[in-house]
C-alpha cells in the first residue's frame, strides 16, 4: 500500500514560521520596554539584508549582500519593537548605525545564556542551500555560542519527493 500525503491547502509552514518569529519580537519587546537585557542574556539575531523592509547603512548591504548577523549584548540603543519589525542602533567599526529589521527577513535567532535558538525557512542560494555569511560585526565582546544541541528548535517543512 502507498499511502501518499495530499499536499495542504493550509499553509501550515508560514503559520508556524510566523509564530516563531513573533517569539522573537515579544523578546525583544520586553527588553525594549525593560530597558536593556536582564541577567547574561544576549542575541545573535541573523536576517536577510536585502529582504522586503530592511533598512540598514548601504555600506552594510554591501558587505553582507544576502545575510547579516548582528549582537545585540553590551552597546545597543534605541530599541524599538512593534508588530511587524524591530529598529536597534549599534556600532559597526565605531560607526553607529540605525538598523530597522522586519521579522519577516530574520532567518535566525540565538541566546547563547541559555542556548535557545530558533531558526527559520530562507530563501535558497542558487546551489540550492542558503547562501554563507561571515559572522556578526557590530562592535563589542561577544560570547562563544555552545552547540551542543540542547534548547534549538529548527523549523523546516521542506517535503520529500
Amino acid at each position: 500500500m502507498n499511502a501518499q500525503v495530499p499536499d495542504s491547502l493550509i499553509p501550515y509552514d508560514e503559520i508556524v514560521q510566523d509564530a516563531l518569529r513573533a517569539v522573537v519580537g515579544r523578546v525583544l519587546g520586553q527588553v525594549a520596554s525593560n530597558g536593556g537585557l536582564p541577567g547574561d542574556h544576549h542575541f545573535y539575531i541573523t536576517f536577510k539584508t536585502q529582504a522586503p523592509g530592511v533598512d540598514i547603512p548601504k555600506r552594510l548591504v554591501e558587505r553582507f549582500p544576502d545575510e547579516m548577523t548582528i549582537v545585540i549584548q553590551h552597546r545597543f540603543w534605541d530599541l524599538t519593537v512593534d508588530a511587524s519589525r524591530f529598529s536597534v542602533g549599534l556600532s559597526f567599526n565605531q560607526i553607529p548605525s540605525t538598523l530597522i529589521i522586519p521579522f519577516s527577513a530574520i532567518t535566525g535567532f540565538h541566546d547563547p545564556a541559555v542556548n535557545f535558538e530558533l531558526r527559520f525557512q530562507a530563501a535558497e542560494g542558487p546551489d540550492g542551500g542558503p547562501e554563507p555569511h561571515d559572522p556578526a560585526e557590530n562592535d563589542g565582546p561577544q560570547a562563544k555560542p555552545v552547540e551542543d544541541g540542547s534548547n534549538v528548535v529548527a523549523v523546516d517543512f521542506k517535503r520529500k519527493k
